[in-house]
C-alpha cells in the first residue's frame, strides 16, 4: 500500500480533490486568468497543453512520486488551480509541496494559506512526516514571501540547479518546516486565518 494515498482534505473555504480530467475545463479557464504561463520563472501550462500536464500528474502519481490536487474554490464550486504532494520519500517520511498554481483572481487571498494548512496538517498530523519541503526559483519573490509567511526556514539555495524553459538556469530555494515546528507553524497558520 502506498504512503500517501489520493484523498479529498476539506476546509470551510477550500477542498483539495484529487486532480481528475474532469477538472480540465476549470482549470484552463483558470490559467487564462492572468495569463499565468507567460511567468518566465514557473513553469505553468499553457491553456493548450492543459490536458498534457493534468496526463503527466497522473501518470507520476500511478509511479507513486507525485500526489496532485485540483484546488477547488467553495465560492464558485470551481477549480482554480493545481497543488501537489511530491518528491515522496516514504523511509525518510519527507515530501515536498509543490508544483503549485492558483488563478490570478485568488492570488493574494486567504486560499494559498488555508490550502497549505490541510495540506501540512495531513503530512505532520496523518502522514507523521518528519520534514516537509518548499522550493522555488530565486527570483520568484511573489513564492518566497507566502512561503517564509507559512513559516518555512529558508535551507539554502541549489544554485545553478536546473535550466528553465527559456535556457536560463535557475537558482533554486529550498525551505522546510520540521516535525518539532509544526505545531507553532499551525497555531500561526490558525491566528492568520482567524485575522482575515
Amino acid at each position: 500500500m502506498p504512503w500517501l494515498e489520493p484523498v479529498t482534505l476539506r476546509s470551510p473555504p477550500v477542498s483539495l480533490e484529487p486532480l481528475a480530467r474532469s477538472h480540465l475545463a476549470d482549470l484552463v479557464d483558470s490559467v487564462l486568468d492572468g495569463e499565468l504561463w507567460k511567468l518566465w520563472y514557473t513553469t505553468i501550462p499553457e491553456p493548450d497543453q492543459m490536458g498534457a500536464e493534468i496526463d503527466r500528474r497522473l501518470a507520476l502519481a500511478q509511479e507513486g512520486s507525485m500526489l496532485p490536487f485540483a484546488v477547488m474554490d467553495h465560492h464558485t464550486g470551481r477549480a482554480v488551480g493545481m497543488t501537489t504532494f511530491m518528491h515522496i520519500d516514504p523511509i525518510n517520511r519527507r515530501v515536498e509541496i509543490g508544483s503549485t498554481w492558483y488563478r490570478k483572481a485568488v492570488q493574494r487571498t486567504s486560499l494559498n494559506t488555508h490550502c497549505k494548512l490541510l495540506l501540512l496538517e495531513h503530512a505532520f498530523e496523518i502522514r507523521d512526516c518528519i520534514a516537509v519541503e518548499f522550493r522555488t526559483h530565486a527570483f520568484n519573490q511573489q513564492s518566497r514571501r507566502a512561503i517564509e509567511r507559512l513559516g518555512a526556514k529558508l535551507d539554502g539555495i541549489l544554485r545553478q540547479h536546473q535550466r528553465t524553459a527559456n535556457g536560463a538556469l535557475r537558482d533554486t530555494c529550498v525551505y522546510s518546516i520540521i516535525a518539532s515546528e509544526w505545531p507553532t507553524v499551525k497555531a500561526h497558520l490558525q491566528w492568520q486565518l482567524a485575522r482575515r
